[in-house]
């Protein structure tokens, strides 16, 4: 189901990332601790999960061939802390990050 809903976002948006990189949709931050105590942005951990719902084609290599791209849309990733750029789309906080970021595909 993830993989139906994060396609239907990337194909309305038309967002195509270039070369190595994706479009993810972060994890919510953590809004309360363990122990119940209410954090206020300025503290809020920035996520490391998240979805990814765009992928390039693949870093062009010296010899014009693709890298190809190891993961792919619908996948859930866990990333470098602050790789990336974060960006707006239609009121949704997006990130770009390039592939060599992403650590991790969580089953």
């Amino acid at each position: 189901m993830a993989t139906k809903v994060a396609s239907k976002v990337a194909s309305e948006t038309k967002l195509k990332p270039l070369g190595d990189r994706l479009v993810v949709r972060p994890s919510a931050r953590e809004e309360m601790t363990k122990s119940g105590i209410v954090l206020p942005d300025t503290v809020k951990e920035r996520p490391q999960e998240g979805t990814i719902l765009a992928v390039g084609p693949g870093r062009t290599l010296d010899d014009g061939s693709r890298e190809p791209i190891e993961v792919a849309v619908g996948e859930k990733i866990l990333f470098q802390k602050y790789a990336g750029t974060e960006f707006k789309l239609d009121e949704e906080d997006l990130l770009i990050l390039s592939q060599k970021d992403v650590l991790a595909v969580i089953k």
